[in-house]
C-alpha cells in the first residue's frame, strides 16, 4: 500500500534511500513533464538507477541547460537498470484534469518498468494509484537521483515530441515554448485559433473555443 509521506529534507531523503537499500528494495524514481503547457500529452518517466553507477550533476531538470539534458538523457537510457516513458493524453487531460492525468501517466511508467520494482519515490507531495509502496518527495527531482533521472526522461521525450508538432501544426512556434503560454503562443492561439493538440481545459483555449 501506498504511504504518502511528504520530505522535503535532503537528509531525510538520503536516509529513505539508504533504508531501502539496505533493505535490498529495488526501487524506482517517478516525475513527470507537461503539466503547465497549453498543449501536448502530460509525461512521466519512471527510472531504476543502478546503484553501482552513479551518474554525476543529476538534478532537477529544470536546473539544466538543454544541452545537458540532452547529454544526460542518453546516459541516463544508457545506464539504468530500467526505465519506462509514458503519457496521459491531451484528451484524458481534458476529461480527468491535469491533475488526475499528472498521475494516470506516473501509474503508466511504473506499471511499464519490466523488473520488480518494489519501492517508488515520487517528486511532489501526492502519489499515484500504486499496487507497491511509495513516498511522495517534495523537491524530490533535486534531492533523489532516480527521480532526477526520471525528471531528465520525461522532459526531454516531451521537448522533442513538440519539435516534431511543431512541423505538423506550423506557426504555433511549439519548438521554442514547447506549448506554454507565453506571448508568443497567445498571440499565434489569437490569430490562428486552438488546433488538435491544444488543451480545451485550459482558460486561454477554453476562451477562445467558447468566443467562436
Amino acid at each position: 500500500m501506498s504511504a504518502n509521506i511528504e520530505l522535503d529534507n535532503f537528509a531525510v531523503a538520503t536516509d529513505i534511500e539508504a533504508s531501502l537499500l539496505q533493505r535490498g528494495l529495488l526501487y524506482c524514481g517517478v516525475d513527470e513533464a507537461g503539466a503547465g503547457p497549453l498543449c501536448g500529452d502530460v509525461v512521466a518517466a519512471a527510472v531504476i538507477l543502478d546503484p553501482n553507477k552513479p551518474i554525476p550533476e543529476l538534478t532537477d531538470s529544470k536546473k539544466l541547460s538543454e544541452k545537458k539534458r540532452e547529454r544526460l538523457f542518453d546516459i541516463i537510457r544508457e545506464q539504468a537498470l530500467d526505465f519506462c516513458i509514458a503519457r496521459a493524453t491531451v484528451e484524458e487531460i481534458d476529461s480527468i484534469n491535469i491533475l488526475n492525468a499528472r498521475m494516470l501517466a506516473m501509474s503508466r511508467a511504473v506499471a511499464g518498468l519490466t523488473l520488480p520494482c518494489e519501492h517508488v519515490l515520487v517528486d511532489g507531495n501526492r502519489l499515484p494509484d500504486l499496487d507497491i509502496e511509495a513516498t511522495a518527495i517534495i523537491k524530490g527531482d533535486a534531492l533523489v537521483a532516480a527521480i532526477s533521472a526520471a525528471s531528465v526522461l520525461a522532459k526531454v521525450h516531451r521537448d522533442r515530441e513538440m519539435l516534431i508538432l511543431d512541423k505538423e501544426y506550423p506557426g504555433y512556434g511549439f519548438a521554442k515554448h514547447k506549448g506554454y503560454g507565453t506571448a508568443a503562443h497567445l498571440e499565434a492561439l489569437a490569430t490562428l485559433g486552438p488546433c488538435a493538440i491544444h488543451r480545451r481545459s485550459y482558460a486561454p483555449v477554453k476562451a477562445l473555443l467558447t468566443d467562436i
